[in-house]
């Protein structure tokens, strides 16, 4: 089946693969001394997964190769 295929990378610090699920969660920051400011609500993702699952489609993280995360997301075209 033909599929949209979106992939973003980054060169930064990454996500470990451990807190990899945890990041779709709503609120979620990976480092809670950041300064509250400026990092963010963490609903970023969690907004992405949600519209790519209403669509039929998903969202997946890996490494980049540019050293930071890979996001892929995938909706059915």
């Amino acid at each position: 089946p033909k599929s949209v295929i979106l992939t973003f990378d980054d060169d930064g610090p990454g996500i470990p693969e451990e807190l990899r699920e945890d990041v779709f969660k709503p609120f979620f920051r990976l480092d809670e001394a950041r300064n509250l400011n400026s990092s963010g609500t963490g609903l970023g993702l969690s907004i992405v997964k949600d519209i790519a699952i209403s669509h039929g489609g998903e969202v997946t993280l890996d490494n980049s190769p540019l050293g930071g995360l890979r996001v892929v997301v995938r909706i059915p075209a």
